[in-house]
């Protein structure tokens, strides 16, 4: 057997230089645009030309719900098939391919989507393919990535991922503003930007001694990590998941914030949701970077996702002390701040974390697919105790209180972890 053929299961030790770094984070750029430029503008506009101002709401909840599916089962599900694949061309590049080709097909469709129901179906298709190209992009850091760079790694991936919402939805909401030049623009944008990492990655194939047979029941229940065998991998899962709740608990009622509790009239707090959305991506931006060569160089991981879990939950009890009025505009600035630089510390260094605490070396891209169910659950989640917290339970008050609290247990959650310091 060859060295490469070996190399395609062992653990990397020679070090990726700048153009691996650059593609990575230009592919991860192009994924967040291809899912966030939909997501905050385009859907809904969709949706409201289809249902009507009345059930516009409706309606998005519908698209959106179901294409979480797509993100939920369609990741883990082309991860496990990506560690299996023995293409000469590798095990990552060819769902990164088809899934970009797809999801390319997918985003052109949209705009055609006449009803609800063709709307959610092509959605949900964009969801799947988007996911099978992150599901093999996503795995190049444990594959290709020593474990002394991954934290500057894991924060250019970071940096990507703060910078592709605003990038999409700027685009599409300031230069091209109409839903087909706006769908078309996001499609192109997403293969450019994924595309050119195809050519730099050196995705040795998985030989075919190497690849245990296919029965499908032990492939279904492949998807069940046991916290028992595997408890670091559980720690880190339930940890993931308690952070993602809070951001996502934290970020969805902003606008009703601004009109409810710090009545702004609804012009007004849309321009001031793009000031906070603005510092937040700002403080993410500088800090995944920052965070992950700190880590990188000291060797640590856990030390600093706590630190950056206690700065997020900062954030939530700044929030949920800012006073009724126009007045309590200042503090929720700073706490917009706050919050983007706590993720971003987080995002750089706990993303690393997780690369190391993966069960096996052969379902590298499912075991990441399966963190992000820790990342999509909350997206649906969220919205339903926010309700709950902000109608019947206190208000915006006690939902920022349940966000700070909400991620401090997150941060306890990676005290047990042992196998990374």
């Amino acid at each position: 057997m060859s060295d490469t053929e070996v190399s395609a299961l062992e653990e990397p030790t020679v070090r990726v230089r700048a153009p691996f770094m650059a593609g990575l984070a230009l592919a991860n750029l192009g994924i967040m645009v291809a899912f966030f430029a939909p997501l905050q503008n385009l859907l809904p506009r969709m949706s409201e030309n289809i249902a009507g101002a009345g059930g516009k709401e409706a309606a998005l909840a519908v698209v959106t719900g179901v294409g979480v599916i797509g993100s939920v089962i369609g990741n883990p599900l082309a991860g496990a098939l990506s560690d299996r694949t023995t293409s000469r061309f590798g095990r990552r590049r060819p769902w990164m391919l088809g899934g970009s080709l797809l999801g390319f097909v997918g985003l052109l469709l949209l705009p055609n989507m006449t009803s609800i129901a063709t709307l959610t179906i092509a959605w949900l298709c964009v969801q799947f393919a988007v996911n099978a190209a992150y599901a093999g992009l996503t795995a190049t850091i444990p594959d290709q990535v020593p474990v002394d760079q991954r934290g500057i790694a894991s924060g250019l991936v970071g940096l990507a991922q703060a910078f592709g919402p605003v990038l999409g939805v700027g685009l599409v909401s300031f230069v091209v503003m109409s839903l087909t030049g706006g769908s078309y623009l996001t499609a192109v944008l997403f293969v450019l930007c994924v595309l050119p990492f195809l050519f730099i990655l050196k995705d040795p194939p998985l030989p075919k001694s190497e690849q245990p047979p296919f029965e499908l029941g032990k492939f279904v229940r492949s998807f069940w990590v046991s916290p028992r065998q595997h408890p670091d991998f559980g720690w880190a899962w339930l940890a993931r998941f308690l952070v993602s709740l809070s951001i996502a608990m934290a970020t969805l009622y902003l606008l009703f914030f601004l009109t409810d509790h710090l009545m702004f009239d609804s012009e007004t707090a849309g321009q001031r949701q793009t000031v906070l959305l603005a510092l937040y991506a700002g403080g993410t931006m500088i800090t995944s970077v920052i965070g992950g060569y700190v880590s990188d160089r000291m060797g640590k991981r856990k030390i600093f996702v706590i630190i950056a879990s206690v700065i997020i939950a900062v954030a939530g009890f700044v929030l949920a002390f800012v006073p009724e009025g126009q007045g309590g505009w200042g503090m929720t600035m700073l706490a917009a701040l706050i919050l983007g630089i706590g993720y971003g510390w987080y995002l750089a260094v706990d993303q690393a974390l997780i690369t190391q605490v993966l069960p096996t070396a052969g379902d590298r891209a499912k075991d990441l697919g399966v963190i992000n169910i820790a990342n999509s659950m909350p997206q649906v989640l969220a919205p339903v105790l926010a309700a709950v917290l902000v109608t019947s339970l206190g208000g915006y008050t006690s939902l920022y209180i349940a966000v700070a609290i909400i991620t401090l247990v997150g941060a306890v959650a990676v005290v047990p972890i042992k196998s990374v310091p």
